[in-house]
């Protein structure tokens, strides 16, 4: 591999991925990060010496790193504290109605059957076959998969596959499929909810992201000291295998003075001269002109909207009382179609919030948080962080109404809430410029959108991308998968002595 200079914009997980496998490879690798840590969304809060998962909060697809710091000599296991859960996450609708899901099916069966009788139990079951069958199908001919569309999937998949995937009814939405297995509304609800695992509705995403089901059951894992240090042992990974992470170093600009990428620009002024970017920046990023108006035609400024689901966290420490909470919690609305309308169809804060609570001093069974513990609390919102939206009042009212909600299901919590550190959509704006705040790129609504994602490959020869926006689509581990893909793809173009084709290479889908 020649020695060439490569420039990774951006320490997220993609970005760390790439260089972990670029930086092996021999190229001469510089991962810029404009935070003074590394993680992107992977972030961390502090509130006095309390440090708290401000973005993902849930490890699936463990195989994923595995297979990273394996082919980098390194062992994950040995990198990272993870301890396995079995109950994934505790659900509410009341101080009455509680389920847990857990990685064993028979327990969430029994426990599904509790809740709602045993007919919902044997759905439940079903459902569960369906989610596995819709993973085996879609793991190596599209999640691996280093791009995609419906041609390359069906070619891939063969013609069993093509009959599997004419059953996952890829054209379905995942609202309108899980009527198939559940008749109580809240277990549509419950499991409707994966939709939102890539920022999305239940009722406008594709049915096949019943997958996710599948997933956690394959283990959901806690990280010792948090999800943060995800990132940190990533960013370790890259220098040791030689790459270069400089933080606090932002990137004004990518110039391509003759079609082709030659430099990065930094705020400072600081010109570095380069032969590969990989840019670990919302696609938005790009196609807004942010990185400069040579590479604005990357990509289609289209691939990013419709703008996926941002958030309001709160970020506290608190002492809890009345509801046993477990790692991860999920309070839900009354009306989930409702919620949606608002968000998506009219652009405001729900006027009845579902709460995601992480109570990340818990570990899989509860045990822990005996005093002031460390929560992150979550809301949907929707993506107008660059509009000025939502205004204060707005997010007054839905703060009264999410921590009502958690009232009404038993959980009380003693906080200083002056010491909370709150994040909307603009937050998230000023952190992920161009996006909105939306957290998860393009929303997955419809089948197309699966395919509309953009490959690793830009429009602009020696520019690859890497993100949870483009392919193989939003999370921790896709993003990593993202990372992969964009090395792939460049070490591919050097040995042909090309840097990128000269369009931009549609696909990717949508998984936890």
């Amino acid at each position: 591999m020649p020695d060439e200079s490569v420039a990774v914009i951006g320490a997220g997980v993609a970005g760390l991925a790439a260089a972990v496998e670029l930086a092996g490879d021999g190229l001469d690798v510089t991962v810029f990060e404009r935070a003074h840590a590394p993680g992107g969304k992977m972030r961390e809060i502090a509130i006095g010496d309390a440090r708290i998962d401000g973005g993902p909060t849930v490890l699936t697809m463990r195989w994923v790193f595995d297979e990273l710091f394996a082919d980098a000599g390194a062992s994950f296991e040995e990198a990272l504290g993870l301890e396995p859960v079995e109950v994934i996450a505790r659900h509410a609708w009341s101080a009455e109605e509680r389920l847990d899901l857990f990685s064993d099916v028979d327990r969430t069966a029994d426990a599904v059957g509790a809740l709602a009788g045993p007919a919902e139990a044997r759905g439940y079951r079903r459902f569960s076959e369906r989610a596995q069958s819709v993973y085996e199908t879609l793991e190596t001919s599209f999640i691996r998969a280093r791009r995609a569309s419906p041609a390359t999937l069906m070619r891939a998949a063969g013609l069993r596959g093509a009959l599997d995937l004419w059953r996952i009814r890829p054209f379905a939405t995942l609202w309108r499929a899980l009527g198939d297995y559940f008749a109580d509304p809240r277990l549509r609800q419950l499991f409707g909810r994966y939709a939102t695992y890539v920022g999305s509705s239940p009722f406008e995403a594709p049915a096949t992201l019943m997958l996710i089901a599948h997933v956690e059951r394959e283990g959901v894992w806690l990280v010792q000291g948090g999800m943060h240090q995800l990132a940190v042992a990533l960013a370790r990974l890259a220098e040791s295998r030689g790459a270069r992470v400089r933080f606090g170093s932002e990137v004004r600009e990518i110039t391509a003075p003759r079609g082709r990428v030659a430099e990065v620009v930094l705020t400072t002024g600081e010109r570095v001269p380069v032969d590969a970017v990989v840019s670990n920046t919302d696609v938005a990023a790009l196609s807004r002109g942010c990185l400069g108006a040579e590479v604005a035609t990357a990509v289609p400024a289209s691939v990013a909207t419709p703008r996926s689901l941002s958030a309001i966290t709160w970020a506290r420490l608190a002492e809890t009382s009345g509801f046993p909470l477990v790692r991860h919690n999920v309070f839900f609305s009354h009306d989930y179609r409702a919620e949606f309308d608002d968000v998506f169809g009219r652009a405001r804060l729900p006027r009845a919030p579902t709460v995601y609570v992480c109570a990340q001093d818990r570990d899989g069974d509860g045990r822990g948080g005996d005093a002031a513990e460390r929560l992150l609390c979550l809301v949907n919102a929707p993506a107008t962080g660059d509009s000025g939206r939502p205004g204060e009042q707005e997010i007054r009212t839905c703060e009264e109404q999410a921590f009502a909600l958690l009232r009404r299901c038993g959980l009380e919590m003693d906080a200083d809430r002056a010491s909370d550190v709150v994040t909307t959509p603009t937050d998230f704006e000023g952190l992920f410029p161009a996006s909105g705040g939306a957290l998860y790129g393009a929303a997955c609504h419809g089948w197309r959108a699966t395919f509309r994602r953009p490959g690793a490959r830009s429009a602009i020869p020696g520019l690859y991308l890497a993100s949870g926006g483009t392919h193989p689509g939003p999370g921790v581990p896709m993003a990593a998968l993202a990372g992969r893909a964009a090395a792939a793809s460049l070490r591919e173009d050097l040995a042909s002595g090309r840097r990128s084709r000269a369009t931009a290479t549609p696909g990717g889908t949508s998984t936890p």
